[in-house]
């Protein structure tokens, strides 16, 4: 195995370097998340508004069907079956 030693002079230029370059790279990762902060903010609101949309599908379906009727009567049935 081959060693080399280093002077002072050569060690801190070395990680002088070293230390700018994972700087620039922490920099252009945090330019690249502050590009992307609104794209996660609208991807969340899409995803609500999905969810939502696929809410008012259900509720609209079970009305239209009773069976939301049924479901609350079971519901209230269990609880007052449980309680007395």
């Amino acid at each position: 195995m081959f060693t080399t030693t280093l002077s002072p002079h050569a060690l801190s230029v070395r990680l002088h370097a070293a230390l700018l370059l994972v700087a620039g790279r922490a920099v252009a990762g945090l330019r690249r998340l502050g590009d992307e902060r609104g794209q996660t903010t609208a991807e969340y609101a899409l995803v609500l508004l999905g969810a939502a949309a696929v809410a008012l599908l259900l509720a609209a379906w079970a009305t239209k069907s009773g069976k939301l009727g049924q479901l609350l009567d079971a519901v209230f049935d269990a609880v007052t079956g449980k309680v007395t």
